[in-house]
C-alpha cells in the first residue's frame, strides 16, 4: 500500500479503488506489457480516470505499486509457510513457489525492475522485505542447511533457477530444483 506512516490512512472506498487499480494494472501488464494506457486499467478496475491518477499520478508510481504488491505476497508466502510447516519443508516449498514466481512473472518483472529505479524508495524496501522474509526460513532450517547459506543466496538461487528453466519442461525445473536443494542440504 501507499507509503509512509505520516500519510494519513486511506479511507474504506478509496483503499478497495486503489486494490482494485493495482491489481488491474498487474493482471494487464502481465498479459499486455506496460504500454497498456492507463485510462483502460481505469475503465477495467471500474474506477474514473481521476480516481486512478489520484492514487497514480504517473505510470511509474503505478508500475512500483504493483512491483511492490507482487513482492508481498511473495514475502508473505514465506511467514505462512514457516508458520504452517516443519522448517526444511517450508524452505523448500518457498523456493519452489519462488521458482514458479520468477517463471511465471519474469516479463513482468523485467518491465517493473526497468521502470523502477533500483536506489528507488520501493526497490530497496522490496529487497528488504524479500530478504527478511526468507531470513526467517533460512534460520529456522538452521542445521538442516550448510552453515555458510545464508537468506540472500536462496535468493539468487531461486531466481537464477527460474530464469534458467522458464523455457523448459515441467520436468526439467524440477530436476535443476532438486539439484538445488539437495546443494543446500548440510
Amino acid at each position: 500500500m501507499p507509503g509512509a506512516d505520516s500519510e494519513r490512512p486511506m479511507r474504506a472506498d478509496a483503499r478497495r479503488n486503489y486494490e482494485r487499480i493495482v491489481a488491474t494494472a498487474k493482471d494487464l501488464f502481465t498479459a499486455h506489457g506496460a504500454d497498456v494506457p492507463l485510462d483502460d486499467i481505469a475503465k477495467k478496475a471500474g474506477v474514473g480516470a481521476g480516481t486512478l491518477y489520484r492514487h497514480f499520478p504517473t505510470r511509474e508510481k503505478l508500475f512500483e505499486a504493483v512491483y511492490r504488491d507482487e513482492i508481498e505476497v511473495l514475502a508473505d508466502r514465506a511467514y505462512v509457510l514457516h508458520d504452517e510447516l516443519a522448517p526444511w519443508e517450508a524452505l523448500e516449498a518457498w523456493l519452489r513457489e519462488q521458482v514458479t514466481w520468477v517463471v511465471e512473472r519474469h516479463k513482468l518483472a523485467t518491465v517493473l525492475k526497468e521502470s523502477i529505479d533500483s536506489g528507488s524508495e520501493t526497490f530497496q524496501y522490496c529487497q528488504v522485505r524479500l530478504r527478511e522474509a526468507v531470513g526467517v526460513l533460512v534460520d529456522a532450517a538452521a542445521g538442516l542447511i550448510r552453515p555458510d547459506v545464508a537468506g540472500p543466496d536462496v535468493l539468487r538461487l531461486a531466481h537464477g533457477a527460474g530464469m534458467a528453466v522458464r523455457n523448459c519442461s515441467p520436468e526439467d525445473g524440477k530436476r535443476v530444483l532438486t539439484v538445488i536443494l539437495d546443494g543446500l542440504r548440510a
